[in-house]
């Protein structure tokens, strides 16, 4: 283990910090950053509040989209020489909704070693919030902010049957609930998370049209990490012809792995193959 925890040259770290609460920062993460040669950030300013608080001193430099091409060159460079960089975001996983990611392939194009830190993650933290289904989900991270854009990227995932993940600003927070509210339906189930791991975390669980109503009074404040439900309608003709063509076990284990239970899951697979639950129940206890 200690050999695993050392920090050695020639290496990228990609190191998790905290979303809201200083005390998530793991000790690993703390000793990387005490350890390596110099720290790249999405924001010097804000890093250097959080490397202050907790007692450590390094050399810092900013990495983030508008610099990303020079930076990436000048730090591709000092790892290639045998330096140790650790990379980190404003909070939480670096290189998740991020121009971390640039980075990364970049290093693993150079043949440069790439390490994981593990730390807190908004996106996750929400979904496990949410009560929504979490056995499958998708990340969509930011909308685009052009209206037609976001509307086409909603577009694309109305049909996504998995639990669906995003993050917007405080100030696009109404527009894109009406967008939602205008592609998904109004009775597609939201939980809208903020603050979390702060003393106001909250996490507001809504259908879109309760969404929509309420932020028409209440001001968005802060970050949002909205969990959307998947699609639960009727699947396409093409879909059913599909789902048909499986054999009973795995058409109920199918719709199983989207996240229904058992009985769910038997009841929807029974409606694409027009029998009654009763029915398709027989012929997989036969």
């Amino acid at each position: 283990m200690e050999e695993k925890n050392k920090v050695v040259g020639s290496t990228l770290y990609l190191v998790g910090t905290p979303i809201g609460n200083l005390a998530d920062i793991t000790e690993r993460a703390k000793k990387v950053l005490s350890e390596v040669d110099f720290i790249a950030a999405e924001d010097t300013r804000n890093s250097a509040k959080l490397l202050s608080a907790l007692g450590i001193r390094g050399e810092l430099i900013s990495y983030h989209d508008h610099n990303r091409r020079e930076a990436g060159k000048r730090i591709v460079g000092r790892l290639l020489s045998g330096e140790s960089c650790a990379l980190i975001t404003d909070a939480g996983m670096p290189a998740i909704s991020d121009p971390g990611e640039d980075i990364v392939r970049e290093c693993a194009e150079a043949g440069i070693t790439v390490s994981v830190v593990p730390g807190p993650c908004a996106a996750v933290s929400a979904l496990a919030l949410s009560g929504l289904p979490t056995a499958r989900f998708s990340f969509e991270g930011f909308l685009p902010v052009q209206r037609g854009e976001r509307a086409k990227r909603l577009s694309e995932v109305r049909e996504e049957r998995r639990t669906m993940i995003f993050y917007e600003a405080p100030h696009k927070l109404r527009v894109t609930l009406e967008d939602m509210r205008a592609t998904f339906g109004g009775e597609r189930r939201i939980s809208l998370c903020r603050e979390m791991t702060k003393l106001n975390e909250e996490a507001e669980r809504l259908t879109l049209d309760g969404a929509v109503e309420r932020y028409s009074e209440k001001e968005p404040r802060g970050e949002y990490v909205l969990v959307v439900e998947g699609f639960t309608g009727a699947v396409s003709c093409e879909e059913t012809e599909r789902l048909t063509a499986l054999s009973p076990e795995e058409h109920i284990a199918y719709y199983e792995a989207e996240g229904l239970s058992r009985m769910d899951a038997t009841k929807r697979a029974a409606k694409d193959r027009g029998m009654s639950k009763s029915e398709l129940y027989k012929l997989v206890n036969v």
